[in-house]
């Protein structure tokens, strides 16, 4: 491992394993077909017709029948790119965004290295060891009946706790350690684990107690951490290993190893709050769901979503906290978003989680609400809309939405930066070439001599330039395909509408309160728009017509009423307290229709 700025050391290599996917390395340079359990091609090594060539995602490993070629990643980037070992390191540190630490090491520290090496595969050995030990408490102890009525109680099948190995740790202070019947050098792994606490004075005690026990598995299948659901009132309700030697939150999944086990080939990932969400989602067939582990979602997370699919599905409850978490998730996605990857948001009403949600809406109903998630960047643009103090339509309210937009535009690159660009110049209405030059932006794709800025309808009642159909516009567009929709809004929805300032908010209640009173039909909306004196958002309204498709339709009603809530939630409209959890809970009634 030497080299010319130092060796490599030894526990950054395993790690390196341990996070990349021998499958994605070597389907990158010969494309690999499912074989079962595991993947198969001609073996890129010698000659053959009929494929011999096996590659094994649950033991990281390749091995050909035919000629005996076999090794992890780093050897099949040196036998087939004919890079050296270091080579092949920084090959594949560079493939997953990692800088190559180097040191220089005397004879004493190679020594001292080689007995870290050996600690920390002790240090797994450990947490396999304790896995096994909550595992038989949840079977034999005598006081698991209240865990086990829990577990049912959730749904869970005996199958269903078996593949996530959940556990039980008993009430006491110290039936680990006791348990175990640990010596001095066990006790002193436990602690370094963050099994044991240790206290001063060398006092210590179990970290985990009366809880259910979630072990939390590297890419590897090995356990690393746990993470733990309090039984009865005490606090905190989840409780997760701390950071160790082996765990590190930020590149730790729950459920990806499990996921990776089912061996079906998923399009989506959908990522959750908690590791219960996990299993509970696996009880009901979703078997594609991971959780983040105390931790908000980082960059490493995001990369190891990546290799596995092109689409990842962020799953949040629908308060304030939820939206700031996605917002989070938005904005460390845009760097990424390249080629075929796609970001969405699903919002879920307050006091739900994804396990009661597919409880009441089944399968399929759960498969529909991930389908309608909003994509990436009608989240982002849609958001940016809700914090505006003026109106999209005014100069004002144009100039606060490219302010606003730029820092996020320059998160992303390439082509997806143009065609963020572009859709914002379509709701402020000016040429993307004009507004690249304004963001200081420079795609390449965008054309100042094809393209021009096109002319601004004028608002003939208040003289205010317009262009794009707003949100509350947008929804009026679908209500006059589905007039019989405006009856899950309540009677007072409209008239709190009506009674804001902002003239497209009142079209929508004029749209809603005429479709309510004519028998849920629409025949007369334009009649009244013009009426009214909204012949401009009128001829906004008409410039698009949708088509007549049910599925089609929905999916844009679900995005309108979400970002709708969120628009009215942060500039305070209405007077009947419409919030997002309320619109949430709109938009699932109109499902059940």
């Amino acid at each position: 491992m030497a080299g010319k700025t130092g060796s490599i050391p030894r526990s950054f290599i395993e790690s390196l394993l341990s996070r990349a996917d021998v499958v994605q390395v070597i389907n990158q340079r010969v494309p690999l077909k499912k074989a079962g359990t595991s993947y198969k091609a001609c073996c890129p090594f010698h000659d053959e017709k009929s494929p011999s060539f096996n590659v094994s995602p649950t033991k990281q490993f390749y091995h050909c029948f035919g000629c005996g070629a076999s090794g992890d990643a780093l050897k099949f980037l040196m036998e087939y790119d004919g890079l050296s070992f270091v080579e092949a390191v920084e090959a594949l540190a560079a493939q997953y965004g990692l800088e190559v630490p180097r040191e220089r090491l005397s004879p004493k520290q190679q020594v001292q290295q080689q007995i870290k090496q050996q600690k920390q595969h002790d240090l797994y050995d450990v947490m396999h060891l304790v896995a096994k030990f909550y595992r038989h408490q949840l079977r034999d102890h005598p006081n698991s009946a209240e865990a086990k009525n829990y577990l049912k109680q959730r749904g869970l099948s005996p199958e269903i706790a078996k593949t996530y190995v959940i556990g039980f740790a008993p009430a006491g202070w110290n039936s680990l350690l006791e348990g175990l019947k640990a010596d001095e050098k066990l006790k002193q792994q436990l602690i370094e684990v963050g099994m044991l606490v240790d206290k001063e004075g060398g006092k210590n005690y179990d970290r985990f107690r009366h809880r259910i026990m979630f072990p939390i598995r590297d890419g590897r299948g090995r356990v690393v951490a746990f993470g733990g659901r309090v039984l009865g009132e005490e606090q905190p309700k989840y409780l997760n290993s701390p950071e160790t030697p082996i765990f590190h939150k930020s590149y730790a999944l729950y459920g990806l190893y499990e996921m990776r086990q089912t061996r079906e080939k998923f399009d989506h990932i959908l990522v959750v709050e908690g590791y219960m969400d996990v299993v509970a989602l696996a009880q009901f067939g979703v078997r594609n769901a991971v959780a983040t582990l105390g931790t908000a979602t980082t960059e490493h997370h995001l990369a190891m979503l990546f290799r596995q699919v092109n689409e990842v599905v962020f799953c949040f409850d629908g308060d304030q906290a939820g939206l700031k978490a996605a917002w989070k998730a938005m904005e460390l996605s845009l760097p990424l978003m390249e080629n075929e990857r796609s970001v969405k948001f699903l919002f879920l009403e307050q006091g739900e989680d994804p396990d009661s949600t597919i409880r009441k809406e089944g399968l399929d109903g759960f498969k529909g609400r991930i389908g309608r998630a909003l994509s990436l960047s009608e989240f982002l643009l849609q958001g940016v809309q809700g914090k505006l103090s003026s109106s999209v339509n005014s100069i004002e309210g144009r100039q606060q939405m490219v302010s606003l937009v730029q820092p996020y535009v320059h998160l992303a690159h390439g082509l997806y930066q143009y065609l963020l660009v572009e859709g914002l110049a379509e709701v402020v209405g000016l040429p993307a070439w004009r507004l690249e030059k304004q963001l200081n932006v420079h795609s390449g794709f965008a054309s100042f001599k094809k393209e021009a800025s096109k002319p601004l309808a004028k608002n003939n009642v208040t003289g205010q330039l317009s262009k794009v159909a707003t949100l509350p516009l947008k929804l009026v567009r679908i209500l006059l395909r589905r007039p019989h929709w405006t009856q899950y809004f309540p009677d007072n929805f409209a008239q709190d509408l009506l009674n804001v300032s902002n003239r497209d908010y009142q079209v929508l209640g004029s749209v809603i309160y005429t479709i309510m009173q004519s028998g849920f039909h629409a025949d007369n909306v334009a009649e009244t728009l013009n009426a009214q004196g909204y012949s401009a958002e009128l001829a906004l309204i008409q410039q698009t017509i949708l088509p007549d498709d049910d599925a089609f339709l929905r999916a844009e009603f679900d995005v309108a009423i979400v970002n709708l809530a969120v628009s009215m939630n942060e500039q305070s409209l209405g007077q009947a307290g419409w919030n997002l959890n309320e619109m949430i809970k709109l938009q699932s009634l109109a499902g059940e229709r």
